[in-house]
């Protein structure tokens, strides 16, 4: 689902990119992708992670989507802050990725995964059009944080079948995702990489 006004104003603020570059070097210190390598963000907003993704993992090509089509308008105008990125951008559901099977050396995903109705689908579908493996970074946050009494009233996101931490875990390892070991957990948040078939990555230090 689209984010509303107030979390639009969030997203778009100097503090969560500063949050999102933390991230993305957490990120980056756990090792380099393949040479050559073709990645997916899900939810991209302004663009500020593509960006992101370009400056730390330098992928030949990034695609990024969102649902909203005024912030992939945003992202567009952002356009000559990109220095070349090969970024391509599309209006689509993050729960379903239109993309054939196999497609991603990885999938970027900035907090878009509790904004999905049907979250376990959309990790699904993210399995499913990463290649053999392919590596999923994720920041994902939980009811505790953005479900609490006070932020229910401001944000507008799905009330039913939520998540926690066991539960997030427990559907990544069901769709074929090893979580590295170094994940950063607490009640409110997760950051971490998970991988498929984790044969060529190196683990977190």
């Amino acid at each position: 689902m689209k984010v509303n006004w107030p979390e639009r104003v969030w997203v778009n603020s100097p503090v969560r990119r500063y949050v999102q570059r933390q991230e993305s070097l957490f990120f980056s210190r756990a090792g380099k992708l393949a040479p050559g390598g073709k990645c997916l963000e899900i939810g991209c907003g302004c663009g500020a992670g593509a960006r992101l993704i370009g400056r730390y993992f330098a992928p030949t090509e990034i695609h990024a989507l969102d649902l909203d089509v005024e912030m992939l308008h945003a992202a567009r105008k952002n356009g000559a802050r990109w220095n070349g990125l090969p970024l391509q951008l599309l209006a689509a559901d993050a729960q379903e990725l239109p993309y054939p099977d196999g497609t991603f050396d990885a999938v970027f995903n900035f907090g878009i995964i509790h904004h999905l109705e049907n979250w376990r689908k959309g990790v699904t579908e993210i399995v499913r059009v990463l290649k053999d493996d392919g590596v999923f970074f994720f920041e994902e946050i939980y009811p505790p944080l953005y479900a609490n009494p006070l932020f229910r009233r401001i944000l507008d996101h799905p009330r039913e079948d939520r998540f926690d931490g066991p539960d997030f875990r427990a559907a990544l390892a069901a769709a074929g995702l090893r979580l590295l070991d170094g994940y950063k957990e607490s009640r409110f948040a997760i950051l971490g990489i998970a991988v498929v078939g984790a044969k060529n990555f190196s683990p977190l230090q």
